[in-house]
């Protein structure tokens, strides 16, 4: 059994229109997202055994929050192939992650992640910033991992912010 965390990245800012959308960055809300998903991964024991972020300025600041508040010392891939990846692309990343890791935590974009998570467990179920989808796999090996796995969708958590 395997358990896959799949993370939007929290809200961005739009205010400097020059930027890239590769380079945007969080915006207040964001970073106040982001480290109440650290906090809800904490409090829960939800600690990632290995950490896959896109490259996007706003999906690593995300990292870089929720990591923060649970002190996670283990091995980050930032990978230029989750940005704006689709459901199959992110599969196939997922499916080279080493067998040894129990769980793997995903920082990436939409809509590739709501595909992949309705793929996954034959759930429709939105993945607005900051959304936290907790899945189980019947695998033993991320090698394993195909489209329509049969595997269950333990939570989909979003916060809520005031801003």
């Amino acid at each position: 059994m395997k358990t896959l965390f799949l993370l939007r990245h929290s809200k961005s800012s739009w205010k400097d229109t020059r930027l890239d959308d590769h380079d945007r960055p969080l915006n207040g809300r964001g970073r106040d997202e982001a480290l109440l998903v650290g906090e809800y991964m904490r409090q829960r024991g939800l600690t990632p055994a290995f950490v896959a972020v896109s490259t996007a300025r706003r999906a690593m600041q995300t990292a870089a929050e929720v990591l923060g508040v649970l002190r996670y010392n283990g091995l980050v891939r930032v990978s230029r192939d989750l940005y704006l990846a689709e459901a199959e692309s992110l599969l196939a990343f997922i499916a080279k992650t080493p067998a040894h890791y129990p769980n793997l935590l995903v920082i990436a974009h939409n809509p590739g992640l709501e595909l992949l998570l309705e793929s996954l467990t034959d759930q429709a179920a939105p993945m607005p910033t900051s959304s936290l989808a907790h899945i189980e796999l019947p695998i033993e090996t991320w090698r394993e991992l195909s489209p329509d796995q049969n595997s269950t969708l333990i939570e989909n958590w979003r916060p809520v912010t005031r801003r």
